[in-house]
């Protein structure tokens, strides 16, 4: 059995054609087929079930392609640890992170990391907060960056980079807009734009008003924080935010206010696994990121 009987193994498994497999590996199609029957014969089981070139996997065949995949995983990974323990300035983060981090948080935060190891390189993910969780559990990430940082997860271990505030975005001309500060019961009454239900920050505002006393009332749900701001800058409602999302500019014809009494905030970090370690190029990044925003806090 040979490795690369298995990366075409995956391929065809993956793709269920071979000839579209044969084009991802920029190999001939006679090659993927003489390669994939040689396995077959060589574990004595039929992998594919064969319908002209598209194939799909028998029932053992998918048992292979599970222990195949993590084999491979744990094999990719060996190669990048010893390349990185003799140069981890040249290695590779992979990190995986939400869509409310993608703006700035992040990018920030990677931009300052290059200026000190310019050689380094990054692998990243978009995923929903459940997700994330789970990419870092099963191996697929040794890395996210996320918020709130959960607390019970048995299986992950969470380190706080700072905690934000969030505000309120008002339309210019909201009868609020001219107040210092705002309490959350105050928007009682208020038409909420949110992100949609299943998002974390979604669960976090809501979660806020509970505990003052009263439910959002939803008018309208955008995608991302940039959707929210074009929908509060067209005075179709209100909207709580993490500050940090407005810090380059805030939207034309709205304004930002502090919440108080109580503030509303959230904590950000990143999660890693309890049951692996992160390769060394992983561990000068989550050192990095631990002492660059304890800077910026002191600021």
């Amino acid at each position: 059995m040979e490795l690369r009987q298995l990366r075409y193994f995956m391929e065809v498994a993956k793709r269920e054609h071979m000839t579209e497999a044969a084009e991802a590996l920029h190999v001939a199609q006679s090659a993927i087929s003489r390669q994939i029957g040689n396995l077959e014969s060589e574990l004595g089981i039929n992998l594919f079930i064969r319908q002209g070139r598209s194939v799909r996997l028998t029932p053992i065949g998918r048992m292979f392609f599970e222990s195949t995949k993590q084999a491979l995983k744990m094999l990719d990974t060996a190669t990048r640890e010893v390349d990185e323990h003799l140069d981890p300035e040249r290695g590779t983060i992979r990190i995986a992170f939400p869509i409310s981090m993608a703006a700035y948080t992040l990018p920030m935060a990677i931009s300052a990391f290059k200026e000190r190891y310019p050689e380094a390189k990054f692998h990243l993910k978009q995923g929903t907060y459940r997700n994330l969780i789970d990419e870092v559990v099963n191996g697929e990430f040794n890395m996210a960056l996320l918020g709130p940082v959960p607390k019970e997860e048995l299986k992950i271990s969470g380190h706080i980079l700072f905690v934000e505030e969030i505000v309120a975005l008002l339309p210019l001309n909201h009868p609020l807009s001219k107040k210092s500060s705002i309490r959350l019961i105050d928007l009682k009454e208020e038409h909420f734009i949110l992100l949609p239900k299943g998002l974390i920050f979604r669960e976090v505002i809501e979660k806020a008003c509970l505990e003052q006393g009263f439910s959002p009332k939803v008018a309208f749900e955008g995608d991302d924080v940039d959707a929210l701001k074009g929908l509060v800058s067209a005075s179709l409602g209100i909207t709580l935010m993490p500050e940090i999302t407005l810090i380059d500019n805030v939207p034309r014809s709205t304004v930002k206010i502090p919440i108080v009494n109580p503030s509303v905030t959230r904590s950000i970090g990143v999660i890693t696994p309890v049951d692996r370690p992160l390769l060394p190029t992983e561990m000068l990044f989550l050192d990095f990121l631990k002492g660059f925003f304890k800077n910026m806090n002191s600021l």
